[in-house]
């Protein structure tokens, strides 16, 4: 299942967006689904996790640390100096900012499963990081952005707890207290998660509609070096350390591939439609860019094997897009 999702997503993505392009009204008159979507999302991962889960971060706390270090340092710093080199405009700057400043990739346990990479680590950084991002994206980004664009902190970051911490918090108890129960769903999450991001992505790309022609190569260049940098960088500084391979690709996959519908929901609600484009155009991106990198990986595995307790999608994270 999962590499049907992993094959399957980036062709809907862009199918999505294809057809919202060309028709955009019906996608865009329905922009006010995007936060409840997220939330749906976020509490289907929660569903998928367990104690055990929790645990992990005390088993393994420096490269868990590490990932979620270089996560909220290395992608909203590259994002703000990519943006500069760029001359990207304020809103689609602040976009930027506000996708680098977001926890963990959505897609990233399923490419580390198939990249054989540790999809315990995976899953305990995306869920630490999804967790540090309610007080960490809002000031953030207000400490890069904030002096071109307004952003409102203690806004964001009620919006976060009700968006993020919240939802999984919910599923994480409807787990653990009817576990033989969410037992029987947990298998279509990741189909839910999957179009659910992709509807998401559509209703930006329709929402962007008079701008995309707009924004061009500029943007589509940022979010390119934005992902290489992080992929990049995830790997070189855990390598740098002496770390496994196993745990260099894990935090790579991790710190590359951003939380792009938590970016789209924030966005939408802080700045606007167009600073929404960047983590829009980014959810497709990095998945194609993610499962190019898996099946590479895949075909070139390390000495030892992967920690591999699990697929995503049967007893794992489940996250968007």
């Amino acid at each position: 299942m999962t590499s049907r999702i992993s094959t399957l997503f980036p062709a809907l993505a862009i199918a999505g967006s294809i057809i919202a392009y060309s028709v955009p009204a019906p996608f865009a008159a329905l922009g006010g689904w995007v936060v409840p979507l997220l939330v749906i999302i976020m509490f289907s991962m929660g569903l998928t996790l367990t104690a055990e889960d929790f645990k992990r971060v005390a088993l393994r706390p420096v490269p868990v640390g590490l990932g979620v270090l270089l996560q909220f340092t290395i992608m909203p710093l590259a994002a703000l100096a990519i943006g500069v080199a760029l001359s990207l405009e304020p809103q689609l700057r602040a976009g930027l900012v506000l996708l680098g400043s977001c926890p963990g990739g959505t897609a990233s346990n399923v490419i580390a499963y198939l990249a054989r990479a540790n999809v315990a680590l995976s899953v305990t950084m995306t869920m630490v990081s999804s967790l540090a991002a309610v007080l960490l994206t809002p000031l953030i980004t207000w400490a890069l952005v904030g002096q071109s664009v307004p952003v409102a902190v203690g806004a964001m970051l009620a919006s976060l707890a009700q968006i993020v911490l919240l939802p999984i918090l919910a599923g994480v108890a409807l787990n653990m207290f009817f576990r033989a129960q969410v037992i029987h769903i947990q298998p279509v999450l990741p189909y839910v998660a999957t179009g659910a991001i992709v509807f998401i992505i559509a209703v930006i790309v329709a929402l962007n509609h008079d701008d995309l022609a707009l924004v061009g190569p500029a943007i589509l260049a940022a979010i390119a070096l934005h992902n290489l940098v992080g992929l990049v960088g995830g790997y070189a500084v855990p390598l740098l350390l002496k770390m496994d391979r196993t745990t260099c690709r894990t935090i790579a996959i991790e710190v590359g591939m951003q939380n792009s519908g938590l970016g789209v929901a924030l966005a939408l609600q802080y700045f606007s439609a167009l600073a929404a484009l960047p983590s829009a155009l980014f959810s497709i991106w990095h998945n194609l860019t993610g499962a190019l990198l898996a099946g590479w990986w895949s075909r070139r595995p390390v000495a030892g094997p992967p920690e591999q307790p699990h697929a995503p999608g049967d007893d794992s994270a489940v996250k968007e897009g």
